[in-house]
Order: structure tokens, then sequence, then C-alpha cells
């Protein structure tokens, strides 16, 4: 389990998003409100954003966000129209490392995903695998159940240029509440192709993860947040529904689908 957050509108510092909150990611680190199965969310860290060239860029530790003395400086530095960020809490088979921390990226998609499924190699990567070109599944470098979703939804992409990201969404959902069986799955993403923001509050066989968003916070004027709990006081923020995709686009109100 984890938490993450993402944010789209004017262009703010990542500090902005990530450490001066009330209960900013960085307290989620060691103090989160909501979480399921864990107590502290020190597995490492990472945020994403988009270059000057409109490709994806990400920065990931596998230190606790607290234990990093880069990230002051780079909180204060960087400034971006659209972030992307998580807290992460390892779940057992998927180890500490750099390559297992989020968020994970292709040519034009960013991703972060907060929840896991019980037996995911034994029950779901076979699956996972026989549907993967290699050009995809070389792209994977860890071994989480996070990756391996994000290269199934890549695939499932690629498959159908003309599908959207909430269709190929809904179709990966449909895949795994056939592979997954009876064993509990997490589902609450976040995604972005860089102009807007989808995030899902999904699972099987369980309670959904927490999920919240606003688009009227002091904090972020003129903005649009997403987080697994509220980044500051409730009354400015909406659960997302459990079984729903949120859409964010800047020019459009709030979109939530039915999954």
């Amino acid at each position: 389990m984890c938490r993450l957050a993402a944010y789209l509108g004017p262009a703010i510092p990542l500090q902005q998003l990530l450490l001066e909150p009330p209960h900013s990611l960085y307290r989620q680190s060691w103090e989160p409100r909501e979480l399921t199965y864990a107590k502290l969310n020190a597995d490492g860290y990472g945020f994403g954003w988009y270059g000057p060239d409109d490709k994806p860029a990400i920065y990931t530790s596998a230190l606790p966000i607290w234990s990093d003395s880069n990230l002051p400086h780079l909180a204060r530095s960087l400034s971006q129209p659209l972030w992307l960020a998580e807290v992460r809490s390892a779940t057992p088979g998927n180890p500490v490392h750099q390559f297992n921390t989020a968020p994970f990226l292709d040519d034009t998609l960013l991703y972060v995903h907060n929840g896991f499924i019980r037996e995911f190699h034994r029950q779901v990567l076979q699956h996972i695998n026989a549907m993967l070109e290699p050009g995809i599944a070389a792209d994977i470098n860890g071994n989480t159940d996070s990756e391996y979703l994000f290269a199934c939804l890549r695939q499932l992409l690629a498959d159908d240029p003309g599908l959207s990201i909430p269709a190929a969404l809904e179709r990966l959902f449909e895949l795994l509440a056939d592979w997954a069986g009876d064993y509990p799955a997490l589902m609450n993403f976040v995604i972005t192709d860089g102009q807007r923001l989808y995030a899902t509050r999904h699972g099987f066989n369980h309670e959904c993860p927490s999920l919240y968003y606003t688009t009227d916070d002091e904090l972020f004027p003129g903005g649009q947040v997403i987080a697994s709990e509220c980044l500051t006081g409730d009354s400015f923020w909406s659960p997302v529904p459990e079984h729903h995709i949120l859409i964010l686009d800047p020019e459009k109100p709030p979109e939530l689908q039915a999954l």
C-alpha cells in the first residue's frame, strides 16, 4: 500500500504539493490516517512531471522521503503545471528498490498505483506475461504488481490505438477480475497523458482504498488535486466514489464514470 497525490493547473513548485500542505505526502510517510495494511510509507518515494519536450520524466528514490537530503532543494526549485507523486509502503514479495518505486512511465504516460493484488506473482503474473509484446515486456525493470499492471495497460492501448484511457482501464479491470479470482485486488491508479489526470478508486474482494479530489482548495488556486488522503481541511475535498474513474481536465468540470 502507498499514498499518492497528483496536481493539474497553473505551475507550482513541487514543495507546494509534496511538502507544504498540513497533511502532505511528506507527513503521510510517517503519519497516514487511512492506510489499511501498514503504519508507515517509508519504502521509497518518487515524483513525475513533463519536460520541455512534452515527454514524462521521473525522480525516484528507495530512501524514505524524509531521508533524501536532495528533496528540499529540488522541491523549492522545480515548478510545473502537472505533478504526480507517491510515497511507498512495500508489500511482501516486492522488495524495496529504486526499480520498484513509482511513478512509472513510457514515452507519453505517467502512472502511480495505490494497492496490491494478493498472490499476484502466482495468480496473475503469468496472464500478463502471456499478453505482453517483447518491446513492452523489455521496459519492465522491477517486479511489482504496479509496474506489470502499467505494462498491461500500455499493451491494451498499443493493441487498439483508438482506445481511450478510461476504456483501456475498464478493459484491464475486466481481465483482472477474472485473473485474480477470489483474491483481494486494490486498484487505485492515477495516470496522466500530460493533458488530463485519470484516477480510479476500484477493487475486487475488498473495500476500495481511500481517494479524494478537490478543485477549489485555497492552497492550490486554479488547480485540481487528487490524493489518497486530504492534504488540507476536509471541507475542500470530495471522496471519489468506489468503483469509479475520475477525469480531471483543465478546461472542464470534474467527470466521474462508473466502472
